[in-house]
């Protein structure tokens, strides 16, 4: 009877004892609401702490790459100690030029300005058309095309093939050129009018020295024989060709009479024939 009463107080408080693990009712709600409120607070910090972290890492990352665009830029924006002229170059002295722009860079290889330096290498006047390129570690080459020299412009000034007037120091070796003269604004003109002019005269023998177009327009030329011909402003081939056939079947035998020939008239020209010496003209 006693063992019966033991095993009936063991049962009685294990039965017992289930309330406390497994609450109903409102004691499992308040549980529940415990838990979810832990997982709130967990999911809280989580949100919180992911930015933070992601924000860290890109710092880090930020840091990392700013070091190294440092010393890459570094090394890239080293002093410029070589400037290197290549291309032809028969006016053009290297030299001066190299130095002249070695005084005004400022910067190295790499924050040098190239716009600025393709402008400060056009502004000398035997420099056409320049091409800059950055040579690392320290160089720094110029490729150049030469300005080349068909024609002087008046007293001062030279013209290339196109027409463009530059104006270097000139020398004696461009005494030879021919002398192109005119309004500034006509270069192309007075050189296209050289070059036909030049073509017409050369098959009788003939070339020009000089050639002006005046403002009003009416031209005038020098040929290599000091004979100075007026054309005038209208009809020019036609007159041209009609001074050619005079010149070849009467003119071409006086050549060292002849001072000047005015050929603006419609069927014939004018010619003015030097003087002679006094001893000449006494005998």
């Amino acid at each position: 009877m006693a063992l019966f009463d033991f095993l009936k107080r063991k049962e009685t408080e294990e039965v017992d004892v289930e309330p406390a693990l497994f609450p109903r009712g409102a004691s499992r709600e308040a549980l529940a609401d415990k838990t979810e409120s832990t997982l709130k607070t967990a999911g809280d910090f989580d949100r919180w702490w992911k930015p933070f972290g992601t924000i860290s890492s890109l710092l880090i990352f930020i840091g990392v790459l700013w070091g190294v665009s440092y010393n890459v830029w570094a090394w890239l924006d080293r002093p410029v100690e070589q400037i290197v002229i290549i291309g032809t170059a028969q006016h053009l002295d290297r030299k001066a030029l190299a130095e002249d722009i070695g005084t005004g860079l400022k910067h190295g290889l790499l924050s040098a300005d190239i716009v600025v330096i393709r402008e400060l290498v056009s502004e000398h006047p035997w420099v056409r058309v320049a091409a800059i390129k950055r040579d690392w570690p320290n160089r720094l080459v110029i490729n150049i095309e030469e300005e080349v020299p068909v024609a002087r412009w008046g007293e001062r000034g030279l013209l290339n093939h196109q027409g463009d007037i530059f104006w270097p120091e000139l020398k004696d070796e461009y005494l030879s050129l021919p002398r192109l003269s005119g309004p500034a604004p006509e270069t192309e003109r007075v050189m296209a009018q050289f070059h036909d002019l030049s073509q017409m005269l050369r098959q009788v023998g003939l070339n020009v020295v000089s050639l002006n177009l005046e403002a009003r327009g009416a031209w005038t030329f020098e040929l290599d024989n000091q004979i100075k011909v007026t054309v005038g402003r209208e009809a020019i081939n036609e007159r041209l060709r009609r001074f050619l056939d005079l010149y070849q079947l009467r003119l071409s035998k006086q050549v060292d009479e002849i001072e000047a020939i005015d050929i603006r008239y419609t069927h014939g020209v004018a010619v003015k024939w030097r003087e002679k010496p006094e001893d000449e003209n006494a005998g």
